[in-house]
């Protein structure tokens, strides 16, 4: 009889176990389903972002669902993710949370922040699932694609770092205005007899030229807050309206009026390997903007400016990662897809073009 109710026992916990392991997969099943997780009011926001992503829809007629890029596969990662899901049923049903778009944008960064670290933290694995580096044919892709994928695998960034905003908008990140008047604060300090002064703003030289901001200018005499300068720079044969930063370097410093090209002082032309004639130009002139003693507070706030509209989509690429002429299209092309000012953009282009892979090895 004992040996009879022990294997009763046994027959009994082996069924309420699988029923309890089957039952426990079918709810974990469940409720990883795209409609489950979308069943939610405040979801609503989020699966209008992602159905009008590639992930939703593109030509290859492959759907990425939401357990695909929110759920590892990993049995340990996958229990520690439901888990962690459980708050989000918490703050639907009690605090409402993000029940409105206003709020839902109020905790859109704090959301996106603990997603992307999660997915550094098992470096992407979602992602890879179906996406890899050794599986991908970069001839198909384009040359800033091949470059930055490269980039990533050679210091081990995670998909994340760069492919913050694929499903659902990144949160905007907000600029503080009060950093940019900080530097016209800066400039009524800036003492008459300072010998290298820097344009906050792009600024007249008389009739003779425009001068981009943070270029630097040395100062020939001052008076009567007039202050003649003299911008050095290099222009290059066929494009004599512009002065250059440096021989072989297209960053535009200066364009000049028909006067300041008759004013420049030119040195001999030279030919560079790619058959461009190049000759160091100097132009003298007079100026009455506000200007800085240094450039380090107009670098500051260009980082301030990378961190908010570079950083806040992909990881931060530091600026000698590419060549003063490649810093160019690079920074116009991105910047398209921001709102950042015009203005805005040439300090940010000039703070990586300053910096770039062949400015800081001769420096």
């Amino acid at each position: 009889m004992k040996k009879r109710y022990i294997a009763l026992i046994v027959v009994i916990g082996i069924i309420i176990g699988w029923i309890t392991l089957g039952g426990t997969q079918a709810v974990l099943h469940a409720t990883s389903s795209t409609e489950f997780c979308v069943s939610c009011h405040t979801m609503q926001k989020p699966l209008a972002e992602y159905q009008g992503s590639v992930h939703f829809s593109n030509q290859k007629g492959i759907r990425a669902e939401c357990a695909d890029c929110h759920i590892p596969k990993d049995p340990i990662d996958y229990l520690i993710t439901k888990v962690r899901a459980s708050k989000d049923i918490y703050h639907e049903f009690v605090t409402g949370k993000i029940d409105t778009d206003a709020k839902y944008e109020d905790h859109r960064l704090a959301m996106a922040e603990t997603v992307w670290g999660q997915m550094r933290e098992n470096d992407s694995a979602t992602c890879r699932s179906c996406h890899s580096l050794d599986a991908m044919e970069t001839y198909d892709q384009s040359a800033s694609a091949q470059k930055m994928h490269l980039y990533g695998k050679e210091n081990n960034q995670t998909c994340i770092d760069c492919h913050k905003g694929v499903a659902h908008f990144a949160p905007q990140a907000t600029l503080d205005t009060s950093a940019f008047d900080h530097l016209f604060d800066m400039a009524k300090n800036t003492k008459p007899d300072a010998v290298k002064v820097y344009p906050i703003e792009t600024v007249k030289m008389a009739d003779l030229a425009t001068i981009n901001p943070t270029v630097e200018l040395t100062t020939v005499a001052y008076k009567d807050n007039q202050r003649t300068v003299m911008v050095s720079g290099y222009q290059m044969k066929g494009a004599e309206s512009v002065i250059y930063m440096g021989e072989g370097q297209r960053s535009i410093i200066a364009t000049l009026t028909d006067e300041g090209i008759k004013a420049l002082k030119l040195g001999d032309a030279k030919t560079d390997a790619y058959g461009n004639q190049w000759r160091s130009a100097e132009l003298t002139g007079t100026i009455d903007a506000p200007v800085l003693a240094s450039n380090q507070p107009l670098w500051d706030y260009a980082e301030e400016l990378d961190n908010v509209y570079c950083a806040t989509c992909h990881a931060k690429i530091p600026a000698n990662h590419f060549t003063v002429n490649s810093w160019g299209p690079v920074a116009k092309s991105m910047g398209a897809r921001t709102d950042i000012s015009e203005l805005n953009l040439e300090i940010l282009t000039k703070f990586f073009q300053n910096h770039a892979k062949d400015v800081a090895t001769h420096q």
